[in-house]
């Protein structure tokens, strides 16, 4: 999945506000913190920049107390300044696939003794998303 032309708009439209806060001396770390993310997202190649763009809204429908931060210099999200879950750019990365984790912060241990804390993100199709979006309400429960 693509974003519109509106979508993109609306996206840099909040980046500007976030820059905006950011520089009035009003805006705090969260905002920065956010404008950083999407200010990297939007530095990725193409592919993999569609793929960030519709992680970060689903992530931060998903999980609005999950705060955007910059780890390792890719997009992640924190709960209390810790990482819960990350997207890697596979260009970035030099790797054939970007890769959606998860850190030991985020609560998907099960009794069976095993678990998966990163995937192999080529395309989100429907049922990607879907995996992903009970994934994220699963970390943050």
């Amino acid at each position: 999945m693509t974003f519109s032309e509106q979508e993109r708009a609306a996206m840099k439209e909040r980046a500007a506000e976030l820059r905006k806060e950011a520089s009035s001396g009003r805006g705090n770390k969260a905002a920065a913190a956010e404008l950083d993310v999407l200010s990297k997202i939007a530095e990725m190649a193409a592919p993999d920049r569609a793929v960030a763009e519709r992680i970060h809204a689903i992530v931060t429908a998903t999980a609005p107390e999950l705060s955007p931060k910059l780890w390792y210099g890719q997009p992640a999200y924190a709960r209390k300044g810790r990482v819960v879950c990350f997207f890697r750019s596979g260009h970035a990365d030099r790797e054939r696939y970007s890769t959606f984790g998860f850190t030991p912060e985020a609560k998907l241990d099960d009794d069976s003794g095993l678990w998966p804390s990163s995937y192999a993100v080529t395309e989100l199709s429907d049922k990607a998303v879907k995996t992903i979006t009970t994934l994220v309400k699963q970390a943050v429960r």
